[in-house]
C-alpha cells in the first residue's frame, strides 16, 4: 500500500486501484495501525480514474510530509563510518566516528523542518561555500506520535563533506540548509515491517553519463530500526510524529563531488524511486 500527497489531495493505492482521501495529511498518518486504517478508508473513498491518477502523480506530487520534523541517524553502516573518517582525517577528528560506530548511543541529529524538504522530481541544493558534496540515500521511517513505525519512504540526506570534514562541530552547516533534504515519492505502508534483504540503490547522472552506481541492503546496517526510534523518542515528544533517516549506506568515492544539474536517483525495494536534480544555494 502506498500513500501519495498531491496538490489535488491525498491518494492511497491499494490492490492496483487508487482512491482519493479527504482527510488532512497529519490526521491520516498519525495513528496506530495505519495500514488497516487506509485499507478500510479506501473502501469508502472516491475511486480515481487512471487519467486523474496520472495527472496528479506526474504534475502535482508533493513530498509526503505535513507538520513533521525530519531527523537523521549517522554512522549506522560501516561504509558511512569509513567515509566520515576519511573526510575528517586532516582535522584529527576521524577517531570520533569509530567511537560512535561502536557506542551504545547512536548519533542522531536534526535534519530539517518540513517547509525545507523537497520531493520527487524537485531540486535539492549544494552549498556555494562547499567544495565536496554528495547525496546520501537512506531508508526513512515515518514514526507516529506514540513512537511506532507506521510507514517507510526514501530519503536523500544531502551533505557537504568539505564542511563537516573541516570540523565535526560544523555538522549543522554541512547537513542543515535550504533544500538539503528530500523524501518521497510516497509513504509505503506494508502490513509487516520491511525485510532486511531490502535493497537500496543509487545512481547519479551528469547529462547522459552515469557517474555513480551502487547498492546495498538493510542487512549491512549495524543498528536496528526500532533501536534508532527508541533513542529518538527517549527524551522528546512529537505531536504529529516524525521522520527519521536511518543512515547512509552508499557513498561515492572521494574523487566525486556533485555539480549543478546532476540527477540523483535513489530506489528502494517496494517503495519506488526518488529523483532529484542538483542546484546550488
Amino acid at each position: 500500500m502506498h500513500l501519495f500527497k498531491t496538490t489535488r489531495g491525498n491518494i492511497v493505492s491499494f490492490n492496483n486501484r487508487y482512491y482519493l482521501l479527504a482527510q488532512d495529511w497529519d490526521e491520516i498518518i498519525n495513528r496506530d495501525n495505519l495500514h488497516d486504517h487506509l485499507k478500510n478508508a479506501s473502501g469508502s473513498s472516491a475511486l480515481m480514474s487512471d487519467s486523474d491518477v496520472q495527472e496528479a502523480l506526474t504534475h502535482h506530487l508533493l513530498p509526503p510530509i505535513g507538520s513533521q520534523e525530519v531527523w537523521a541517524a549517522g554512522v549506522t553502516y560501516l561504509r558511512s563510518r569509513d567515509a566520515r573518517m576519511e573526510e575528517s582525517e586532516d582535522s584529527g577528528a576521524a577517531d570520533c566516528y569509530q567511537r560512535v560506530y561502536e557506542a551504545l548511543r547512536p548519533e542522531l541529529f536534526f535534519k530539517s523542518l518540513p517547509h525545507r524538504v523537497r520531493g520527487h522530481n524537485q531540486s535539492v541544493n549544494i552549498r556555494t561555500d562547499s567544495t565536496w558534496d554528495v547525496p546520501e540515500p537512506e531508508l526513512t521511517l515515518y514514526i507516529n506520535s506514540s513512537g511506532n513505525i507506521q510507514a517507510y519512504t526514501i530519503g536523500n540526506d544531502m551533505s557537504s563533506r568539505s564542511i563537516e570534514g573541516e570540523n565535526p562541530l560544523y555538522l549543522p552547516q554541512a547537513k542543515m540548509y535550504e533544500g538539503s533534504a528530500a523524501i518521497g515519492p510516497c509513504l509505503y505502508i506494508p502490513a509487516a515491517p520491511v525485510a532486511l534483504t531490502t535493497v537500496i540503490h543509487m545512481n547519479i547522472y551528469r547529462g547522459d553519463k552515469k557517474m555513480f552506481d551502487d547498492s546495498t541492503t538493510l542487512q549491512n546496517m549495524k543498528r536496528s530500526l526500532t533501536e534508532l526510534v527508541a533513542w529518538l523518542y527517549k527524551a522528546m515528544d512529537f505531536e504529529y510524529g516524525a521522520f527519521l533517516m536511518t543512515g547512509t549506506c552508499v557513498v561515492p568515492d572521494n574523487s566525486f563531488t556533485l555539480q549543478e544539474h546532476d540527477v540523483v536517483n535513489i530506489t528502494i525495494d517496494n517503495i519506488g524511486t526518488l529523483t532529484n536534480t542538483i542546484s546550488s544555494r
